[in-house]
Parts: structure tokens; C-alpha cells; sequence
């Protein structure tokens, strides 16, 4: 039986990275991708290309015996795009293993030397976050975001090896479940005349949803829920916050991982969460070996050793209360001052990672005053069972806690607080029927890439960052 016509052909095309793990020498190809720069003598023109699939970059030889040397000065500049076909000629005289003997080229698209931002020098990440739309041409960014879609595969992995259920969690609530406040609001209201009551009040039943609607800063509440029934679940989507903050560790717009877990007591979640974590830092280490040698050299030189400390240490574990005791014991002067009852900056974070346990640190029991709602309160009835997994230069990688299944306890949080109780009433069914203990954390994705990369502003972790008053 005849095969239909071009049904068995390859859908993908050869990349750079294809070459170097299996390279075709001495047959003739067609390679395309960027030239990174152009070095011309007299009687030839090397390239450097790049096609984004690898750090590395191809040898381009063209003779201007068969390439007239003034096309190419004309037309092959730091940024243009080409298709160019020759011979894979070995070099192991030469730095390179190979490379491309060309026998001509096709030119896609041009970039004006006079107005191309990227030239064969160190630019600043400040200057790149500028030109976010053409960083990812870099190898830093290359490196960076590469890391990124193998993390991203590697926390699906881990949760479908351990019997996660993959869930999606609302972009679109009627509720802040944290508590804090600082949401963006979505409405279908005219913002230039927007409909009240005599009384002032916003006519809501105008609005698309008959009732205010925000951009979820977390899907846990809907992630509980659903663990309800699954048992264990994981989201891993974005998440919004209208923080009004600039600090490097803050984004507008950013991706989260929330595992809830049926039966799981806040120990059995500090556990899942450190073996989460260090099962992510050997993944980087074992598949971007190449593009964290290449930020360690160029960003953060403790890099691999920092990788590496955190994937072979047990986590110290502390109670927020013996961690008070140890910053006021330790004879710093930090900024803000600590007292039992106060909430930990970044400055008391890093102390007790960077100083104290030189190592990354899990701090549980915090007191319940400063933590939300939904928190399950101990015994003592000042703290709650929460915790922060802390690591070295950033500070908080993960937040969680077991959650309040008690009805009464959590009934009575909801009302203390003011919170609405009518917006809630779906999460107070499940304490309703069926009751059960459970837990759960969230990770956010650019905090623990910051981590990874060596980089120290979220901002260079994500392809195009939201931030106050900036949107790349």
C-alpha cells in the first residue's frame, strides 16, 4: 500500500543543537538562523550563527570568491536572519569542532547596523530590560528562559510521578484570598460614567458578573476544593497582584505552583516541599549544564556551588518564635527591628539563611495576627500552622500552611476579619460536608528561578514583565 505523500516526513527542521549532538560531517546542508557578528578578510567572511536552540553558535566560512565580498559587507550585519547551505567541514586544528563551508546563503531579513541596540558587546540588564522584545536574542536571556521551559516541564513531571491531579483554577474571582487587598479589578462598567445608587454605592448589577469580579492573586481557595474530591492536586497558572511595590522581587503579573493536599498535616507538607524543591535544582543541574556555566561566568561565580549546597542539605527547620529569639540575639543592626508579633523582612530572611544556618531554612508557627485567614490555628491560639521555606539570596521561595477544616474556627476567622461571607460560602461548604485535614503551599515560578539563573531582579526571569508604572 502506496504511503500518502509527505505523511512520514519530518516536521521539524535540524537546529544548531541537533548539529553539535550528532554532527552530519562532510555532507551538505542548509542551516538558518541569526548572525551574531562577521569578521571579513580579504579573501573570506566568517559568521557566527545562532538559532536559539543552543549557547553555541556555528562557524560560517563564505568565499568571496563564490560570494562577492560586497554583498555580504552590504547585507550580513550583527542581527540579520539568513538561510545558508555548504559543507560540515571538521576543524580540530581550531576551537570549534566544526564548520560551515558555505556555497551560498538566502537573506530573510535585515537589521540596520546605524539602529540595531545589540552589538558584539556586554550589555547591562538594565539597558536589556529596555529592549525586552529583543533580549531573548542574547545568550543570557536564551540561557534564562530555556532554564525557564525546563523548569516548567520538570514541575509537571514531579507532581504526575506522585499521583497530582492537573487542575485550572479561575483567572476571573469574586474574592481575595489572601486578604490583603490588592487586586486588580475587571469590570464591563463605563469607567468614563459609572452607574451608582442614590446612595454612592457602585450598581454592580450593571457589571458583567452582577458583582465586583478581580484577577485572581492565587487559586488555592479553588484548589482546595477541588482536593476535596482528587485528593491531591496541583495549579500551576498566573497569578496577579496590584502591589504598588518596585523592589526586584515583586511583579504586577507572575506564575504560581499550589499543591493542596488532602490528609496532609503541616509536616508531611514542609517534607513534600523540600523534596519539591531540591527535585527542581537537580533537574537544572543535570539538563543546563551549559547555560548555568555560562551565568555563573558572566553573573554569579558561587552559582553551581550554591546549587548544589541546596540540593545535598536538610532544610533547617526553626519555629518563627526561635527565629525572633536568634535575630535578637544576634547582634545586627537590621532596619526594621524584631519583636515577637512582627511580620520578617527580606534583611531577617537573608540573616537567617546567609548567617545563621547557611543552609535554606524552613520557618513554621507563625503568629496568627500576620497570617491569613484560612491558616489552622495550634493549640496556643496566638500562632498558626503555617510556614516560608527561605533560601539563600532570595529570601521566601514558598509560603504554606495546613489549612483550617475546623467550620466553627474558620466561620469565626471569616467574621473577625470583616471578610464577606456570602463570597466564602462555597469554601465553608467543604467545612461543611465532609470535613477533612489538608494542606497546601505555594512557589512562585520567577522567585525560584532567580535561584537558578543567579539573576537578582524577577524581572529577568520573565519574558516580559508587568510591574508598576512599567509593562514590557
Amino acid at each position: 500500500m502506496a504511503k500518502p505523500p509527505g505523511l512520514y516526513a519530518p516536521i521539524l527542521r535540524e537546529t544548531l543543537s541537533d548539529l553539535y549532538k550528532n554532527p552530519p560531517l562532510g555532507e551538505k546542508l542548509t542551516v538558518k538562523g541569526w548572525v551574531r557578528t562577521r569578521r571579513t578578510t580579504r579573501a573570506v567572511s566568517f559568521l557566527e550563527l545562532q538559532d536559539g536552540s543552543t549557547l553555541r553558535a556555528l562557524q560560517v566560512v563564505l568565499s568571496h570568491n563564490l560570494i562577492p565580498r560586497e554583498r555580504i559587507e552590504s547585507e550580513l550585519h550583527t542581527g540579520a536572519s539568513i538561510g545558508v547551505w555548504g559543507e560540515l567541514t571538521p576543524t580540530p586544528e581550531r576551537p570549534q569542532p566544526f564548520e560551515l563551508v558555505a556555497e551560498g546563503y538566502e537573506l530573510y531579513g535585515s537589521a540596520d547596523p546605524e539602529a540595531y541596540p545589540l552589538q558584539k558587546k556586554t550589555h547591562s540588564l538594565e539597558f536589556l530590560r529596555e529592549i525586552a522584545h529583543l533580549r531573548p536574542r542574547t545568550r543570557t536571556f536564551q540561557a534564562i528562559f530555556r532554564i525557564r521551559s525546563g523548569i516548567s516541564f520538570a514541575i509537571h513531571q514531579y507532581f504526575q510521578e506522585r499521583g497530582f491531579v492537573y487542575v485550572h483554577t479561575p483567572i476571573l474571582t469574586p474574592s481575595d484570598c489572601e486578604g490583603g487587598g490588592q487586586l486588580f479589578q475587571v469590570t464591563t462598567l463605563p469607567l468614563q460614567q459609572i452607574p451608582t445608587h442614590p446612595d454612592g454605592r457602585v450598581a454592580y448589577e450593571y457589571d458583567f458578573f452582577g458583582r465586583p469580579a478581580y484577577l485572581t492573586v492565587s487559586g488555592q481557595l479553588e484548589g482546595e476544593l477541588l482536593a476535596t474530591g482528587l485528593g491531591r492536586i496541583y495549579t500551576f497558572g498566573p497569578t496577579f497582584r496590584a502591589e504598588p511595590s518596585h523592589t526586584p522581587r515583586h511583579l504586577a503579573e507572575f506564575w504560581m505552583i499550589e499543591p493542596e493536599m488532602a490528609f496532609y498535616d503541616l509536616s508531611m507538607t514542609m517534607d513534600l516541599a523540600e523534596d519539591f524543591l531540591k527535585y527542581l535544582i537537580r533537574y537544572t543541574l543535570r539538563n543546563f549544564s551549559e547555560e548555568l556555566a555560562f551565568l555563573a561566568e558572566r553573573y554569579e561565580p558561587l552559582l553551581l556551588a550554591e546549587l548544589e549546597h541546596a540540593k545535598e542539605s536538610a532544610f533547617l527547620r526553626l519555629s518563627y518564635t526561635e527565629a525572633i529569639e536568634i535575630l535578637q540575639k544576634s547582634g545586627k543592626e537590621f532596619q526594621f527591628p524584631t519583636h515577637w508579633g512582627s511580620d520578617l523582612q527580606a534583611e531577617h530572611e537573608r540573616y537567617l539563611v546567609e548567617e545563621y544556618a547557611q543552609r535554606p531554612v524552613i520557618l513554621y508557627d507563625y503568629p496568627k495576627a500576620i497570617k491569613a485567614f484560612y491558616m489552622r490555628q495550634n493549640p496556643d491560639e496566638k500562632t498558626v500552622a503555617a510556614f516560608d521555606v527561605l533560601f539563600p539570596r532570595i529570601g521566601e521561595v514558598i509560603g504554606g500552611s495546613q489549612r483550617e477544616e475546623r467550620y466553627e474556627y474558620l466561620l469565626s476567622r471569616i467574621q473577625e476579619l470583616g471578610m464577606d461571607l456570602f463570597t466564602y460560602e462555597n469554601y465553608l461548604d467543604t467545612r461543611r460536608f465532609g470535613t477533612v485535614p489538608h494542606s497546601g503551599f505555594g512557589l512562585g515560578l520567577e522567585r525560584i528561578l532567580l535561584f537558578l539563573t543567579g539573576m537578582t531582579n524577577v524581572r529577568d526571569v520573565v519574558p516580559f514583565f508587568r510591574a508598576p508604572g512599567q509593562m514590557a
